[in-house]
């Protein structure tokens, strides 16, 4: 029989004791960068749709309290979560966090979570601590030396990523959208130009972020060049994408004979913001009915109503309009499963919902580079995550040239 010691039990307890006010500490640590990082990306969310107003003047977009507390599973016991709960009441439209998916029960990776507080202006000499609360057993070692070191390697992964040959890809559909920063370092404000795209198999993925000064014609000639120096010679069947000459006037010299099709939620806040709010309800109401119609016809009949309405009195709303008539219907000759996706530039919007920033200082990005590796590491999380295509066995018509009317396929 083992004698009893009391005062190497009386050790253990008081060490025990200890480590349970440390891992207390590091707990709450851990609960206060993640909420900081969560209540940061709703702040970004109401400042990005602050002018999204009703007719009355009342903000769309507002913060509703918050959310009943969840707890989080990670390596050293469950922290607690309150996230804001934000009511956007625009059709279509809601928010959703990029760090703390909605049915998440376990901590995020550190391929998430690094990037996501990076751009929230957490300083790499603050991860360590609550990094291995969060984390546990995959964050021991992660002391600001070992982050720089990762983010080092991130940085070389996106090099790699850019350079991937594309030679064997085909996509049906692109996406395309720029993403301005302010570079916290430098006067710099660079744009990345970003792509994804849907391959035949209904998969979507991320296809470039290429680094450039603006959404310029050069910007984006260099970006498409590039793709084709990859390897990747078909040109998509349609591409979706905002007003942005820069974009179009460069698709055509690089990949010509593309169907284009503007996005109708940027069109539609392009609109009502050349109207007086006491008309926005109506005019929004005509604008939803060119885009949700079951048929090109009727999608037009709204279309002149709409400019019949509002010429005389509006003319500037109707002028946006107009100026892109040719290319706003564009999604009535593909399959009608594919409208939802295939209307807006939302595929992309909401990806980089939370790491856009058109008018906002980016506190935590000290260089181009750290930004851009944040922004590519972030991305493919979120690629993860992304949907299939709806009907994807329809993709392959697409490419054989089939035509499709009113989202239907033509009987021959």
């Amino acid at each position: 029989m083992k004698k009893y010691d009391s005062k190497k039990e009386e050790g253990k307890q008081e060490e025990n004791e200890s480590r349970s006010v440390m891992e207390e500490i590091l707990r709450n640590g851990a609960q206060k960068m993640l909420q900081k990082a969560i209540e940061w990306e709703v702040s970004e969310y109401l400042l990005k749709n602050e002018k999204a107003k009703d007719e009355e003047g009342y903000r769309l977009v507002v913060k509703n309290g918050w959310r009943k507390p969840r707890n989080l599973q990670t390596g050293i016991g469950d922290i607690e979560i309150e996230q804001p709960r934000v009511n956007d009441k625009r059709e279509g439209r809601k928010f959703v966090s990029n760090i703390i998916p909605k049915y998440a029960r376990r901590s995020p990776s550190i391929e998430a979570l690094i990037p996501a507080l990076y751009l929230a202006g957490v300083s790499s000499n603050n991860f360590k601590n609550a990094l291995e609360s969060i984390l546990g057993e995959k964050a021991k070692g992660l002391s600001a030396g070992s982050i720089l070191r990762l983010k080092t390697i991130w940085e070389k992964e996106y090099q790699e990523w850019s350079k991937r040959d594309l030679s064997m890809k085909q996509y049906v559909y692109w996406w395309a959208d720029g993403i301005y920063f302010n570079v916290r370092l430098s006067d710099e404000r660079p744009c990345f130009l970003v792509i994804m795209g849907a391959l035949i198999d209904g998969t979507k993925e991320l296809i470039t972020i290429w680094d450039g000064e603006r959404e310029s014609k050069l910007s984006w000639k260099e970006a498409l060049s590039d793709l084709k120096k990859r390897g990747l010679k078909e040109a998509p069947k349609l591409a979706i994408g905002d007003g942005g000459l820069g974009f179009w006037a460069a698709m055509e010299e690089e990949y010509s004979k593309v169907d284009q099709q503007r996005c109708w939620v940027h069109k539609t806040a392009n609109i009502l913001d050349k109207l007086p709010k006491s008309v926005q309800r109506s005019a929004k109401n005509l604008i939803h009915e060119m885009y949700m119609s079951p048929g090109k016809e009727k999608a037009l009949q709204s279309y002149e109503e709409f400019l019949r309405l509002y010429g005389a009195k509006y003319p500037k709303a109707c002028e946006c309009l107009r100026k892109d008539k040719e290319v706003l219907f564009s999604f009535y000759s593909y399959p009608a499963e594919h409208w939802v996706h295939i209307r807006t530039t939302n595929p992309i919007e909401s990806t980089f919902a939370t790491v856009r920033h058109r008018t906002r200082q980016t506190k935590g990005c000290g260089s181009r580079m750290a930004t851009l590796t944040m922004v590519y590491k972030l991305a493919l999380e979120a690629e993860k995550h992304w949907i299939k295509m709806r009907a994807y066995n329809l993709i392959e018509k697409i490419i054989k040239g089939i035509r499709f009317i009113d989202g239907i396929e033509a009987v021959a």
